[in-house]
């Protein structure tokens, strides 16, 4: 596992539908955005690939938490958004 709980991480800002056929799981609000590992959830074959009938090697998931104030312009509270994202879409910030 490259990250643990408790890790500010960034989310990649790529956009891979906009180069052909894709099936991504990385809602759009968050790419490019940072957050903080907040539970590690295992390995699981990529469903990028599987989407697809491609072999799928097992990465890694995790939960990672944003806060609404940095995902949409004056937010209305303090919360946090809770998404699950593969390893390979998070990088270190």
């Amino acid at each position: 596992m490259r990250f643990s709980v408790g890790d500010e991480v960034s989310v990649r800002n790529d956009w891979p539908e906009k180069r052909g056929p894709a099936h991504i799981r990385t809602p759009h609000y968050v790419r490019g955005r940072k957050g903080r590992v907040v539970k590690e959830l295992g390995a699981f074959p990529n469903p990028e690939d599987l989407a697809f009938a491609r072999p799928a090697d097992p990465r890694q998931l995790y939960h990672v938490t944003f806060p609404m104030r940095g995902l949409w312009p004056d937010p209305a509270s303090n919360d946090e958004v809770l998404v699950e994202l593969y390893e390979h879409w998070l990088e270190a910030p």
